[in-house]
């Protein structure tokens, strides 16, 4: 028994265990895979709605609405972080740390690492980095003193005022 009604297709002959040929109303055979029992209809390809029960499972516009939802609901917040995310600004890179201790001598050379400046650097902006790392380690603010005074020897001789004097310690 068709399942869309009267069927208008009539068998004509097997050509293969799992094939039969079918003529539509008149018109040129058709080999089909189907079975006879699922017969196709020339009517409207939609009335297979009219057979189903939409509202068998009352529940499930509910959860499609509430999947739409949340879809929107995570795009919108997807695209206020990816906005956030780009606006930020831009972080310092970590610097990798000086390995190894002071020398008995202090140089250009340590002195500018000391202060975080290149040799070449002029007086202001090794004053401004002076500054920038000494309140940083500053003795009343919890620093070393030992650190402090070598802060102080590097700033002198990136000013030029000392020559390679010895620490004092």
């Amino acid at each position: 028994m068709p399942l869309f009604g009267k069927n208008p297709i009539k068998p004509l002959r097997p050509q293969k265990a799992y094939c039969q040929i079918f003529e539509f109303s008149g018109t040129s055979n058709i080999v089909s895979p189907l079975p006879s029992s699922l017969s196709f209809s020339p009517r409207n390809s939609l009335d297979f709605l009219n057979d189903i029960n939409l509202r068998a499972n009352p529940v499930a516009p509910l959860i499609a609405g509430l999947a739409v939802a949340a879809a929107a609901y995570a795009g919108k917040y997807g695209i206020q972080a990816w906005q956030a995310f780009k606006a930020r600004p831009p972080t310092a890179r970590l610097r990798k740390f000086y390995e190894g201790g002071f020398q008995p001598v202090m140089t250009r050379r340590e002195a500018a690492l000391i202060l975080g400046v290149r040799e070449s650097t002029p007086a202001d902006k090794v004053k401004e980095a002076h500054r920038r790392v000494i309140v940083a380690n500053h003795p009343d603010a919890g620093g070393s003193d030992y650190l402090a005074i070598k802060i102080n020897e590097a700033k002198d001789m990136m000013l030029r005022r000392t020559k390679g004097n010895s620490s004092a310690f």
